[in-house]
């Protein structure tokens, strides 16, 4: 499964050198290069712990082992270091991953080795299913984290379908995974007590995720202080 970024490997490296240089901020080079800050400080990340080579476009998923994500949740909770601190001494590609991994530890979800060699369960071949069935895998997957190499093992469907039918319930609503292809009518006629009933099941995982998140964000936060009241003493 490859990956397009619409910043090409020389202008990420001319930005990465530039900000090493102190000629320009993470801000500026994120309006220069038209992305969000997030992704500069993951170029100057990777640049820093793995060299020029880990920013060129990679052809798969980077494998990450069960025991590495283990003890990098453990060293974050611990308080040995920052997001990106952790980021740097695994050499992990983004803060988002150990966020996720953080989110689904915390939701006491078990970790499990993915990507490179891992990755062939996104190979998973899609089947047909129901719109109820889709309400279900949808919230499932919401509500661990949008971990779909959890919910391809749970559900036997494949990434394509779970990453089509998330976006749309982003975009639309429960509506949106109504399946009308190729039918003059909706496969289902949902009532509106049925409508109620999906929309509360898709809007409980969406909450629960929430919860997991501002956790982790409250952890950071207090981290945060913990660093600054030593640095002053």
């Amino acid at each position: 499964m490859s990956r397009k970024s619409k910043v090409k490997y020389e202008e990420k490296l001319s930005a990465v050198l530039s900000y090493r240089r102190g000629e320009m901020s993470q801000q500026m080079l994120a309006n220069k290069y038209g992305v969000g800050k997030s992704s500069i400080q993951k170029w100057i990340i990777l640049y820093e712990s793995q060299g020029a080579e880990a920013i060129k476009p990679k052809a798969q998923n980077k494998r990450y082992s069960k025991e590495l994500k283990e003890q990098a949740v453990q060293d974050y909770l611990k308080g040995v270091g920052s997001l990106w601190d952790i980021c740097k001494k695994y050499k992990i590609d983004s803060h988002k991953q150990l966020q996720d991994w953080l989110r689904l530890y915390n939701g006491h979800k078990a970790l499990r080795t993915t990507g490179g060699a891992g990755r062939g369960i996104y190979m998973t071949k899609g089947r047909k299913t129901t719109c109820e069935e889709r309400i279900g895998i949808t919230a499932f997957c919401i509500e661990n984290g949008k971990d779909y190499a959890l919910t391809i093992e749970r559900y036997g469907v494949s990434y394509q379908q779970i990453y089509s039918w998330v976006k749309k319930y982003e975009t639309n609503g429960v509506k949106g995974l109504s399946d009308r292809r190729g039918k003059a009518k909706p496969e289902s006629e949902m009532t509106d007590a049925d409508r109620l009933r999906a929309e509360n099941k898709l809007l409980a995982a969406k909450n629960k995720d929430l919860e997991m998140e501002l956790a982790l964000l409250k952890k950071s936060r207090n981290w945060k202080g913990v660093v600054a009241e030593r640095s002053q003493t």
